[in-house]
């Protein structure tokens, strides 16, 4: 069995303590179950140790002999086969991770007794030790540094054609491994190391288009931290616009809430969901006809506007079509609450009729406030969030035509955002909000819960 304490990868290797948790744009708790997923498929599964250990030469192995014992000289012993026969992970709190790996490796060479020479297999299980740390974090990577390589020998096995062997070689092959075979491994060790941190660190510094609208480059904020029941990831979510400009967002420091027996954690603050709102929703004005065709509503919001205008006003009673205008006025915000997620944004409703001279009269400019529920899911990777609306607020901005009396006109203007506005709201978030691939881990089954500035995902 080999023993393999080696992970300082990537984020395998936090040395912060859990009172330094910090949550950006997106914080994950990962499981060691999880961790132990993600290292079998990238050494084992994918053949990486294997692939490194192959071509492995064992330095001659020479006994002098002795009056009871033939001089013993192994020659050309090399690597045929390697056997991966089990893989554990430990959290070691404030200090990184320990990987355990199980392996049997084939040796083969030639033997050579006295005069006899023939073919030798060597099965050898064996145990490596290695402390893997991170040093020098710099722009969401840092290095990996092997510390404290053991190999220990377990069960060995030889064959020989003959079948004629000592107790002598035994024990000569067991001291002479044992020598050797920490100088050639640690060093496969380290080099396969540093091949899982860069491929892993590409699931966490990456940059993602969100649609023709911009991009989220997320990226490791700080080094990784462990404590005793998960490995601790802190990621910045830049959002930029397409031309290269950032939509800010605040970071405020947060403990990283219990992992619950679940392989991941996922954790989504309500400020870089604002940020990314914030590009999904530059939508461009909406200009249409108040009519039955676009707006169901249309004919009976036309009436109602006639019964609120003054009396003696010759243009709310003339023939010109009226038309309607919605624009989407500041950035939307969303407030995440114990159980809950909504949306407030402000709508500006223009209610206009074009005069034949190119003029606009302008019978009312409204200003809705919306209150929107938010149903929040996954769907392929990405967090998709869906909107309804709750309630509306409508106030007069101005009237070209005297009106000032609203209050009738709230259940129509309702109705015409929920048919035409809010489609188009949940069209353009419909993209859905690319996260990042942590470790590879696949975000399948998963279960999300809503609390104070939080969105957390469960897988």
């Amino acid at each position: 069995m080999m023993v393999l304490k080696l992970f300082g990868i990537i984020f395998f290797c936090g040395l912060l303590s859990p009172s330094q948790e910090v949550l950006s744009g997106l914080s994950c708790a990962v499981s060691p179950q999880a961790m132990q997923n993600v290292l079998s498929d990238a050494i084992i599964h994918n053949g990486l140790i294997q692939q490194h250990l192959q071509g492995l030469v064992v330095p001659n192995i020479v006994g002098e002999g002795s009056q009871l014992n033939s001089p013993t000289s192994i020659t050309d012993l090399h690597l045929i086969k390697v056997r991966v026969l089990r893989l554990s992970v430990v959290l070691l709190p404030g200090i990184g991770v320990q990987l355990t790996i199980g392996t049997k490796l084939q040796l083969r060479g030639n033997c050579l007794v006295g005069l006899l020479s023939e073919l030798i297999d060597i099965l050898v299980e064996v145990n490596i030790t290695a402390n893997i740390k991170c040093t020098n974090f710099e722009s969401g990577t840092f290095q990996v540094v092997t510390e404290d390589c053991l190999c220990i020998l377990g069960a060995i096995k030889i064959k020989v054609l003959s079948g004629l062997l000592t107790l002598s070689v035994n024990e000569l092959v067991l001291r002479q491994l044992t020598a050797t075979l920490p100088a050639l491994l640690c060093p496969v060790v380290d080099i396969v190391m540093n091949l899982v941190n860069i491929h892993l660190l590409s699931t966490l510094n990456a940059v993602i288009p969100v649609g023709t609208a911009g991009t989220i480059h997320y990226q490791l904020a700080s080094i990784p931290y462990t404590s005793g029941e998960f490995l601790g990831l802190d990621l910045d979510g830049v959002v930029k616009q397409v031309g290269g400009s950032t939509i800010a967002h605040d970071s405020s420091p947060s403990a990283l809430p219990p992992l619950m027996d679940r392989l991941l954690l996922l954790v989504i603050r309500q400020s870089f969901l604002n940020a990314v709102l914030s590009l999904l929703l530059q939508l461009p004005p909406q200009t249409f006809p108040c009519t039955p065709d676009v707006f169901s509503g249309a004919s009976r919001l036309r009436e109602a506007v006639g019964t609120i205008a003054p009396a003696g006003c010759s243009a709310c009673s003339g023939t010109s079509p009226l038309s309607i205008k919605l624009v989407l006025r500041g950035n939307p915000l969303i407030l995440l609450e114990e159980n809950k997620a909504s949306v407030k944004l402000s709508v500006l409703i223009q209610l206009f009729s074009n005069h034949l001279d190119g003029s606009i009269l302008n019978f009312l400019l409204l200003k809705a406030d919306l209150a929107l529920n938010v149903r929040v899911s996954i769907v392929g990777g990405r967090l998709v969030l869906q909107l309804a609306l709750g309630s509306t607020s409508i106030s007069l901005d101005s009237s070209d035509v005297g009106i000032s009396n609203i209050s009738t006109l709230k259940p129509h203007c309702s109705s015409l955002l929920v048919e035409t506005f809010l489609p188009v709201i949940n069209g353009a978030l419909s993209i859905g909000i690319p996260l990042p691939k942590v470790l590879h881990i696949p975000l399948v089954n998963v279960d999300f819960q809503i609390k104070a500035g939080l969105i957390l995902f469960l897988v």
